[in-house]
């Protein structure tokens, strides 16, 4: 599983890192993003480890927790509440209400108002609609261990912290339910209030 192969170009912005494995990437976001912080320009305003380009919108009441990037062009809309390590590329919206963990969203992607992203990558010209769920954690099951499924086999993450790794142009429907370990391959379509559960 290489991350290349769902978001185009994801590499050139996050080199030397392990792309087989995802919920890694995620687990470790906060250092990962300390560490791009360091080498970014005049273009941004840094302050306590949180770096905003300075031309994102950032409506009232929006909570940013350390550490985070906001990338060029950004909307941040009224009441997010960002925690534990956010990338946003450039170009990217963030409805009012949303909360986002430790999850990388790339360039146009718009999550509508409402939504919960935790612990996922995210590819480039992807929708949410309003409250759509990518969940991370297993809180109905004994064993919170995360698997994913992808080309037919199940590979075991030994995470319980994990998310969904969704591909380039996908749209993802009303209220629907990405369940732990979720893996979508570009221009994939969840419907409207649909459960997506690939491994049970």
């Amino acid at each position: 599983m290489l991350i290349d192969n769902f978001i185009e170009d994801f590499s050139k912005t996050f080199s030397d890192l392990n792309q087989s494995e995802p919920w890694n990437i995620t687990n470790n976001l906060k250092n990962i993003i300390e560490k791009m912080i360091i080498n970014l320009g005049d273009d941004y305003k840094i302050e306590n480890n949180i770096a905003i380009h300075k031309s994102a919108t950032i409506e009232n009441n929006v909570t940013i927790k350390s550490p985070a990037i906001i990338g060029a062009d950004c909307y941040i809309g009224a009441n997010a509440y960002f925690r534990e390590g956010v990338y946003l590329d450039q170009s990217v919206k963030i409805g009012p209400g949303c909360e986002i963990k430790s999850s990388i969203i790339c360039s146009n992607t718009a999550i509508a108002h409402f939504n919960y992203i935790g612990n996922s990558i995210i590819g480039r010209n992807i929708n949410f609609e309003a409250g759509s769920i990518a969940a991370n954690h297993y809180n109905e099951r004994i064993n919170k261990k995360i698997s994913v499924l992808y080309n037919s086999e199940i590979i075991e993450t030994n995470s319980d912290k994990f998310g969904s790794l969704i591909g380039d142009n996908s749209r993802i429907g009303a209220n629907a339910v990405l369940s732990p370990g979720t893996i979508l391959v570009k221009n994939s379509i969840v419907k409207r209030l649909e459960l997506v559960e690939q491994v049970k």
